[in-house]
């Protein structure tokens, strides 16, 4: 996540206007990068102050989180102990599984809300009119028409860039295209402008855009090894702690062969299904 992460802040503090204001309502003014008291994840994702001083809360999440609402709750509070106020809450869900989270939480005299937006709801072809590449280049995580299209789009308007300014556009398409599987599309499709060769040649994003070229070969072969390891550690949960709750599945979904194999030397160690997958 944390590659998407970057990629998205930097995005949404700088050239993606139209998409704060579709997330908010308004334009941010200023963000405050601060340490929150008393919260376990301590930085919020984003945090930033409107024209009229109100405070706007932004968390990036691409997989579904079992405790987001207790999580946004704990920001929401160590916000307020800050500032002497309160943030309006926004989850902006980028992830491929579908979106299952709860957006609040109730009790016998206490009830907390959020809002969350799953980033497929947003019109894409919208974003696409933007004249902010950033719009442009998040457009991709969207609701679109036509994904092939969306992308030739994408990559015309960042073709037309200054030269540092196309680079960095290109690295961050290539990034949230991993959110979708589209390395190749964006890959094929930047072989057709004439930055093709510059592409290839900057130290940087040569062997970045050298993976999206051969992502097509390697994604049968990385899908697999992802199946293969999800398919051990299923076996070794429920043969240690019985059934796997649906909540434990979303969250084996959203990780990677890495981390599956990371956690499948861990379950040694753990008591619970909670402390493995906490």
């Amino acid at each position: 996540m944390q590659r998407y992460d970057v990629t998205l802040k930097l995005l949404l503090q700088g050239p993606a206007r139209l998409m704060m204001i579709e997330l908010t309502g308004g334009a941010v003014e200023k963000w405050l990068n601060v340490e929150l008291p008393k919260v376990q994840n301590p930085r919020a994702d984003l945090l930033g102050e409107t024209a009229d001083g109100s405070l706007i809360h932004v968390e990036l999440q691409s997989g579904n989180e079992a405790a987001m609402a207790l999580r946004m709750a704990e920001y929401c509070l160590a916000v307020l102990r800050l500032f002497g106020k309160f943030p309006r809450q926004v989850v902006l869900y980028v992830g491929e599984a579908p979106l299952g989270m709860d957006s609040e939480l109730r009790g016998p005299d206490v009830s907390f809300r959020y809002c969350l937006i799953d980033i497929r709801d947003l019109d894409g072809d919208r974003l696409l009119q933007s004249e902010e590449t950033g719009d442009n280049v998040i457009a991709i995580l969207a609701r679109l028409r036509d994904h092939k299209e969306a992308v030739r789009k994408i990559v015309g308007k960042i073709a037309a860039l200054a030269a540092a300014e196309r680079e960095a556009a290109f690295s961050q398409l290539l990034i949230l295209a991993g959110l979708r599987r589209l390395e190749e599309t964006v890959a094929t499709e930047i072989q057709k402008m004439p930055v093709y060769i510059d592409l290839l040649e900057n130290k940087v994003l040569g062997p970045a855009f050298r993976r999206g070229l051969e992502e097509g070969e390697l994604k049968g072969k990385l899908e697999g090894e992802l199946e293969g390891e999800l398919k051990i550690l299923r076996r070794q949960i429920e043969k240690r702690f019985g059934p796997i709750p649906k909540w434990a599945t979303e969250r084996l979904a959203a990780r990677s062969a890495a981390e599956l194999e990371e956690l499948s030397v861990r379950i040694l160690e753990v008591t619970n299904i909670e402390d493995l997958l906490r």
